[in-house]
């Protein structure tokens, strides 16, 4: 009997809840717990000398469990008189002193301010669902009345959302104080579809005069310190958490899935921030894993989580299958956090992680940590800040797996993805200094320098979407004698930390290029953190680049030999994050294309997992061009597009990209005769071909997607 939800949005369902209670069956008060399980959180609630009223008994243990121990003054009540007889014959000789009555609880004959505490274990869940919720409503209104103030009314609940919003807004409008203890299941090897949902304890305490604002807590375990909320929405979804947590242990717990890519996020207890993002990695059946090779914890180095290898579903197979244990827990850390140590993350971890283990491993298995170099990594944040149009931001400084730092922009809307990216020099570094530094060193160690005495290498570009473009350069014959001394005009939609305007113009000879941004904070992080600086060569147009594009080709007297779309899309619904979905319509690509030099080029950074938009684009592209170079970067969603005016036939494919490579090494060689004040340029460091950098011919033949 399979009772587990498939998503965590399933425990708000009604329709998921009423299969639930038709399946539970004779099982139902089991899954309750019995006094073992409830005695902690009981006794801290309830004292032995207090007057009990036991609401809805049922045949439960539990009474009777407690007044073997100690408790005395239990006064049982249940509206079945089968039930209420049974329990009186069972408890006669050895609990003649334990109290049964018939007694309707929404409505029962006892004295207010009788009791000390209200005792349910599933009456509440039972009653809610009959009269809409309106038996329950009175059940609770008696149990108030009954209660001292003081007095505590706790009930054992699976906590179904529609009937702990009852129960809680019940008594937050009465000003009382709400607790709600969740008590995750212990694992004991039980089957597969053994119950895996947690027990919740409510307890609600009554106060001489209402409280003036909600006291509404969550605890985790009997003994866990309260986290304070404010709205009962909010208790609700941790109530949902625990709930998916628990159904998430159990699934892996009793079964392997090298294709399900699970992942949770861990919150600091105090302030509930994000702290550990865990992402479970199953190794495939057929892979030859060691015997020993059960589990293992791999720490995701400070400033990596947004490579290739640690947040892309293939890269974290391709590391799962390196470790080559049968389960990795892939454990990222969060910004705005801080972690001592390898040892104290340990510490803070084990117990957690422990619970994910796969099925079948022995209980004495010792599980490694695993890390690169030893060490958590380095992370600086230097700048946070909000923008009006792209949410919160950060700037941080990383030292990368290579050794070397980096400084970063990301935008918190998108944690996981790098806005963008330079590399940091040393103000005083010289040649020597930094070949040196090209040795690899352990990314745990902070700098030795101070951060606040780098610079930004303006000769370095870390994107590899921004070298390819840099190298369809090459498309415009920059080196040929004719082409010596013309001038080269680039427009660029989307600024980010500028690192590609500024290399162009530092660079490329007879280049003048125009920014276009639409962000004003994005322009002043560039300035501020990047070491961006305009000039009659680099100048930058604040505003929506749709408008300047359609304003430009409006005036129809500027022409440009390259236009690039580099900019994000901030609607997340999209299946394309690059560039916004408006930015490659029909009309907006004619305007393109009316605005370049008969020799010019569009270049497109189009970032697209929607296969069928991404198909769309394409087709739309090569209506408007008639030859189109793609390049598709390495280990990323990215694929630059170079689309020229200049038809050319499907035949001439095979020569057109030997003619690039060797135009490709004409440009390296005139960019590395130009020379820079700040540093040697550091691209043509890293060669590129274009039978490596631009490998797909998409036009004009629009079936024609074979790599060259």
């Amino acid at each position: 009997m399979n009772l587990l939800p498939r998503t965590a949005e399933e425990f708000s369902s009604a329709e998921y809840w009423e299969k639930f209670f038709k399946k539970r069956g004779e099982k139902a008060f089991e899954w309750y717990g019995d006094y073992n399980k409830l005695c902690g959180v009981l006794h801290k609630y309830i004292k032995m000398q207090d007057q009990v009223l036991v609401v809805g008994c049922g045949n439960s243990e539990l009474s009777e469990q407690l007044y073997d121990v100690g408790f005395k003054h239990l006064t049982n009540i249940d509206i079945s008189e089968t039930v209420v007889t049974q329990m009186i014959q069972r408890n006669a000789e050895r609990r003649p002193d334990l109290n049964f009555q018939q007694v309707d609880a929404t409505q029962t004959p006892y004295d207010a301010a009788s009791y000390q505490a209200a005792l349910d274990k599933g009456t509440l869940d039972a009653m809610a669902s009959e009269e809409e919720g309106n038996l329950a409503k009175r059940m609770l209104t008696e149990v108030g009345r009954v209660l001292r103030v003081g007095g505590r009314y706790v009930c054992v609940t699976l906590a179904q959302e529609s009937v702990i919003r009852l129960a809680v807004e019940h008594f937050v409008q009465l000003g009382w104080a709400v607790r709600l203890h969740c008590l995750q299941e212990v694992d004991s090897g039980v089957e597969k579809d053994s119950f895996a949902l947690p027990v919740f304890v409510l307890v609600c305490t009554k106060f001489r005069q209402p409280m003036p604002t909600p006291i509404l807590e969550m605890c985790l375990g009997e003994d866990g310190a309260p986290t304070r909320l404010t709205q009962v929405p909010e208790l609700l979804s941790a109530v949902r958490e625990q709930q998916a947590y628990s159904v998430l242990r159990k699934r892996l717990r009793t079964e392997s899935n090298p294709n399900s890519n699970l992942s949770l996020t861990l919150c600091h207890a105090k302030t509930g921030l994000p702290r550990y993002t865990l992402t479970i990695q199953d190794c495939s059946p057929k892979a030859k894993v060691p015997r020993s090779n059960h589990f293992a914890i791999f720490i995701v180095p400070q400033g990596s989580e947004t490579s290739w290898l640690y947040r892309s579903n293939e890269g974290q197979k391709q590391l799962a299958a390196s470790a080559n244990f049968r389960r990795l827990v892939i454990v990222a850390m969060h910004r705005n956090q801080e972690y001592a140590d390898m040892q104290a993350v340990q510490e803070e971890l084990s117990p957690m992680v422990m619970e994910l283990a796969p099925p079948g491993m022995p209980d004495n298995q010792q599980v490694p940590f695993l890390s690169v170099g030893g060490g958590l990594g380095w992370r600086e944040e230097i700048n946070r800040g909000v923008s009006q149009l792209s949410g919160e931001y950060c700037v941080e400084n990383v030292k990368g797996e290579d050794g070397e730092l980096y400084r970063r922009l990301v935008f918190l809307s998108n944690s996981s993805l790098v806005q963008s990216e330079s590399r940091l020099l040393s103000s005083n570094a010289t040649g020597s200094q930094k070949k040196k530094n090209k040795k690899r060193s352990k990314p745990a160690a902070p700098p030795s320098t101070s951060t606040s005495s780098m610079t930004v290498d303006s000769g370095f570009l870390c994107c590899s979407h921004h070298e390819v473009m840099v190298a369809g350069l090459a498309l415009l014959g920059l080196n040929r004698p004719d082409n010596k001394d013309n001038r080269v005009s680039v427009l660029l939609v989307g600024l980010g930390g500028g690192g590609l305007p500024q290399f162009l113009r530092d660079f490329v000879p007879n280049i003048s290029v125009e920014v276009v941004e639409l962000d004003p904070v994005v322009l002043g992080i560039a300035k501020d953190w990047f070491g961006f600086r305009p000039d009659d060569q680099l100048t930058v147009t604040l505003g929506d680049g749709l408008e300047r594009i359609c304003a430009l080709e409006q005036k129809g007297t500027c022409l440009f030999d390259v236009i690039i779309f580099d900019a994000d899309n901030k609607d997340s619904t999209v299946g394309m994050s690059c560039p916004p979905a408006v930015f490659v319509e029909a009309s907006i690509l004619q305007k393109v294309r009316n605005l370049l030099t008969p020799r010019g080029i569009f270049m497109l950074n189009l970032v697209c997992r929607d296969l069928v938009l991404k198909k769309s684009v394409l087709d739309r592209l090569r209506a408007v061009f008639p030859s189109i170079l793609s390049r598709k970067i390495e280990e990323e969603v990215n694929e630059v597009l170079l689309c020229t005016c200049g038809e050319k036939k499907p035949s001439e494919a095979a020569r057109i990209l030997p003619a690039l490579n060797q135009s490709a090494k004409d440009l390296q060689s005139t960019l590395s005769s130009t020379v820079s004040l700040v540093s040697p340029v550091a691209w043509v460091q890293r060669p590129l071909s274009f039978t490596q950098s631009l490998g797909v011919w998409l036009g004009p033949c629009s079936c024609c997607s074979r790599s060259l």
